[in-house]
């Protein structure tokens, strides 16, 4: 038989120095991952489900606020409020504020959606707002990770299909598992070179649909704005395919304010900003972009106005109006004045906010049908809303405030 192996004094100190070295690396590894400074607290079911409201109150009083300086809007994801600050995303039960569950980092939010059901979370690290986060709305479970470079800042959209993530360099779309069907604009080091249609351009404003993808850029050398149309869903997401691009007519140099109003199928309406010759206006552009029809602006338009869906009715606040715009064509329909935000549907009527209180307007006529009245602290706006069930929910500056 075989001696048995003996260990020397010399193999037991080098074994205990090659586990020293190994608990050491794993514990820097711990003080540098992300993992370190993450604190998840997930809910153990999701909140009961919405029933919708079947009339529009009377009076509405205060229930609970609560900080939410990363978001623009009310989010109501699966029957939870959702807030946004600094590094954390809170679901907070409806009807009391209490948190539902909690998603934390040690790193600053760029942004925070919600789509599908699930809160899509955007951190900053040293390579932008590139960290992403999708959360189950109801319980704030993990659903999946994606990272890749990104601007420093970036505006989040949604449209029911796909999440767009813009900055002023470069945009990405992302569908519900959070894998990337388009990347546009600046890439840092592209694998194939060659790919991207224009290069030096400014990202000025971004919407999709299902089928469109519109971009307002200002590129080197070009007399205004370019409107891009492109598919959303292309076979390489690292090579847009374009359905049409062009330069807007009627958009003088150094005349700055176009956005995206909209883009419904292959509709898309944009707000074009008066110059030397022309007024302010809402264009209409087909699936290619091409001009369809415009409608003048008798209103001015404010640098902060919102657009806002609710149950497909489309909303525009330019500032001082709202402007209701047909959810298939995206033609403008009537105008409100005096508001002070955006709409939400409520039983069938639309709630827009305004000064002391909530105007109630018919939905085909923008026709005001009657005030609730609501304190607000003045100067505060603008002021989105939303409806969850039968509470209204209002994102005043920096902070949601929920009604009953």
């Amino acid at each position: 038989m075989l001696a048995p192996e003996r260990r020397s004094r010399a193999d037991l100190a080098v074994a205990a120095g090659i586990a020293l070295i190994v608990t050491v690396a794993l514990v820097v590894v711990w003080f540098r991952s992300d993992a370190r400074g993450t604190t998840s607290v997930t809910a153990a079911g999701p909140p009961s489900a919405l029933v919708t409201a079947l009339a529009v109150p009377e009076n509405l009083d205060p229930l609970w606020e609560a900080s939410s300086a990363v978001t623009t809007a009310p989010l109501v994801v699966a029957g939870a409020v959702v807030t946004a600050d600094g590094g954390d995303v809170v679901g907070r039960d409806r009807t009391s504020g209490d948190e539902l569950w909690r998603y934390s980092r040690d790193r600053e939010l760029c942004g925070v959606t919600a789509s599908w059901d699930k809160v899509v979370a955007v951190y900053r690290d040293e390579r932008g707002c590139s960290q992403v986060t999708e959360l189950d709305g109801g319980t704030g479970a993990r659903v999946a990770q994606r990272s890749s470079d990104a601007d420093p800042e970036v505006m989040l959209s949604a449209d029911g299909t796909y999440v767009t993530a813009r900055g002023n360099s470069r945009l990405e779309l992302w569908r519900s598992d959070l894998v990337r069907t388009v990347e546009y604009g600046h890439v840092g080091a592209p694998v194939n070179p060659g790919k991207q249609p224009r290069s030096g351009c400014t990202l000025l404003d971004a919407g999709s649909s299902s089928s469109r993808l519109a971009v307002l850029e200002r590129c080197p050398g070009e007399e205004g704005d370019r409107l891009t149309v492109m598919n959303p869903s292309p076979k390489d997401n690292q090579e847009p395919e374009e359905y049409g691009s062009r330069v807007l007519a009627g958009v003088e140099a150094g005349v700055e304010g176009a956005r995206v109003l909209g883009v419904s199928g292959e509709t898309i309406a944009a707000y074009l900003p008066g110059g030397k010759s022309t007024g302010p206006r809402i264009g209409l552009f087909d699936g290619t972009g091409n001009a369809v029809s415009e409608y003048s602006l008798t209103t001015a338009v404010g640098p902060d106005s919102v657009t806002a869906a609710s149950s497909s009715v489309i909303t525009w606040w330019t500032g001082s109006d709202v402007v209701s715009l047909g959810a298939a064509d995206l033609a403008p329909r009537w105008s409100f004045p005096g508001a002070l935000g955006p709409g939400a549907v409520m039983a069938g009527s639309l709630l827009v906010p305004v000064d002391n209180g909530i105007a109630v307007l018919d939905l085909s006529t923008g026709a005001r049908l009657r005030t609730i009245p609501v304190e607000r602290d003045p100067g505060t706006g603008p002021i989105t809303p939303a409806v969850a069930g039968d509470l209204v929910i209002e994102q005043r500056g920096d902070r949601i405030t929920v009604l009953r």
